[in-house]
């Protein structure tokens, strides 16, 4: 992922991670990002140092089953908010084509001004269409109580298999009830998000995204039968296990390190 960011020197040593937060900074300027979404990338943020800032074995396991999902979906959507279109535009995109998904905007602090400004960011990065948009279209689902309970008929409210990266647990839990498959991308493998999900990758979003993306092109190729195999042996509980156990090794690790100084 090509992270610009001219002020960041290449020699600073976490200039990977300024160039992301700058991406978010540059959302909440343009009235993409609200207040609370840069919150929330600090609190997830964190638990990437627990992970070591790199994509797991357990995350691409789950991205693998991520990708198996959307290509056997009958009507995959995804959920796009505004840390999203910030920090991965062209890359959700991306990802929407090739597992031939719709994209909706899905705000939990909604306005329309919001809405709009997210949709044209998509639009610019290459969407033909962004659903969401429309007051046509909108209904509410009963399950949820926040701006989230706004969806598009055509979308979400239609889907089989729903992407929800960098989402509140409340709807994660009321479109499980719903029978739907959810997926999502969560730093943070104890929050409800991640344990109500069908499938959680416990990744940053700038990694993951791209990754999720090269597995839904190479999967296609391979036939049907292989993302089939791949969700019968996937187990999200197990995988959420692998994750605590990670980041319990390295703290322990990081623990006796401290020692020598």
């Amino acid at each position: 992922m090509n992270l610009m960011g001219s002020w960041v020197s290449d020699r600073h040593p976490r200039a990977w991670s300024l160039r992301v937060r700058e991406r978010l900074a540059d959302g909440f300027r343009s009235g993409i990002v609200v207040p609370e979404g840069l919150i929330a990338h600090g609190r997830g943020e964190a638990f990437d140092y627990l992970i070591g800032e790199r994509t797991c074995p357990f995350a691409r396991r789950s991205i693998r089953a991520a990708a198996a999902a959307l290509l056997m979906a009958e009507s995959p959507v995804i959920s796009v908010n505004g840390n999203v279109a910030a920090l991965v535009p062209a890359e959700i995109v991306r990802l929407a084509e090739e597992a031939d998904a719709r994209l909706e905007v899905n705000l939990f602090h909604r306005t329309e001004r919001r809405v709009k400004l997210i949709a044209d960011w998509l639009r610019k990065h290459g969407a033909r269409e962004v659903l969401g948009a429309d007051r046509r279209f909108l209904t509410k689902i009963r399950e949820i109580h926040s701006e989230r309970r706004k969806v598009d008929r055509r979308g979400i409210l239609a889907a089989d298999v729903v992407f929800v990266p960098l989402e509140d647990g409340d709807r994660t839990e009321a479109l499980r009830r719903m029978g739907k498959t959810v997926i999502t991308v969560d730093l943070n493998p104890l929050s409800r998000t991640s344990l109500a999900a069908s499938i959680t990758i416990v990744d940053n979003i700038v990694r993951a995204v791209p990754l999720l993306t090269e597995e839904v092109r190479r999967l296609r190729r391979r036939g049907r039968g292989t993302p089939e195999k791949i969700l019968r042996s996937f187990d999200n509980s197990a995988n959420l296990r692998e994750a605590y156990e990670h980041m319990r090794k390295r703290l322990g690790r990081v623990s006796e390190a401290r020692r020598f100084y």
